[in-house]
């Protein structure tokens, strides 16, 4: 089996492969853009060659910039070579929900399989996490099990899971679609973006800040001149207590990572931030 995977991947691909006996070392790593979005010159000549079933695992959000593989290009792609493609869409699968945004997902609707989590975007608990299959029987193919006590009804909860009981998981994330409905998810979802925005238009007016993405959705990364002055930041907000922001690693250098995510974070919410950013930096 050949696992086609980008080089900007969640490690939680990695992970999951690994429980099916795929290690790193077996994959097929597909060079990235500056955005983190697999190349589709790079893909094309990667699974030209080779037998064997093949799956090609594209991402929808990377985890630092924001940006999703270009679906529209890279599924046919793998179509042609008889490719299950599957979409990482930990936090980007939303994007569809949002017309503004649905853009990003063009091409999306074409892939074999979807992962999203609901607690990245929703604001649920964790231990939300939902996979979605484009053909019913592939997922009893794989997980329905026998047992002359068990009573059928046609698709059920453990036709859909690894596990044959579990506790109700679904219910918080039901609850909030139920809530919110198509238009308040896209609202919920325009905004988080909007505030995404706002802090890169906010950071880009601080002297010595470089933001090093496009900010197509809702993650900022940014840095400061050095790498040491850049976590010394990363440190002293943490500290300051006006924000949380994650450290990262982004083509060798330290930079500094904003993931628009909580329902309750207003444009007010980044204008303290950046204020606090800002002494920060000129103190």
């Amino acid at each position: 089996m050949r696992v086609v995977v980008g080089a900007d991947r969640h490690g939680s691909v990695d992970r999951a492969l690994r429980f099916l006996g795929v290690g790193t070392s077996e994959l097929i790593v597909i060079d990235a853009d500056d955005q983190g979005r697999m190349r589709v010159d790079a893909l094309e000549s990667a699974v030209s060659d080779g037998t064997g079933p093949l799956i090609v695992c594209l991402q929808a959000g990377e985890v630092h910039t924001g940006a999703f593989d270009d679906f529209a290009a890279l599924v046919p792609i793998a179509r042609r070579h008889g490719a299950w493609v599957h979409v990482d869409g930990a936090f980007g699968l939303w994007a569809a929900a949002s017309p503004a945004l649905r853009r990003l997902t063009d091409g999306m609707a074409l892939a074999d399989s979807w992962a999203t989590d609901a607690h990245k975007t929703l604001n649920v608990p964790y231990d939300c996490g939902m996979a979605i299959v484009r053909d019913p029987a592939d997922s009893i193919a794989a997980f329905r099990t026998g047992g002359d006590y068990l009573i059928y009804s046609g698709l059920d909860p453990w036709d859909v899971t690894p596990e044959l009981s579990r506790r109700a998981r679904g219910v918080p994330a039901w609850a909030v679609l139920r809530s919110l409905g198509r238009s308040g998810v896209a609202e919920l979802l325009d905004r988080l973006h909007a505030n995404a925005v706002q802090m890169a238009a906010g950071l880009r007016r601080i002297p010595g800040v470089e933001v090093l993405n496009d900010v197509v959705y809702t993650q900022v990364m940014f840095r400061l001149r050095t790498d040491e002055a850049t976590r010394a930041l990363g440190e002293a907000i943490l500290i300051d207590g006006t924000a949380a922001v994650t450290g990262a690693q982004w083509r060798g250098r330290a930079s500094l990572r904003c993931s628009m995510s909580s329902w309750a974070t207003t444009s007010e919410d980044v204008t303290r931030t950046l204020t606090a950013f800002r002494e920060l930096i000129t103190a």
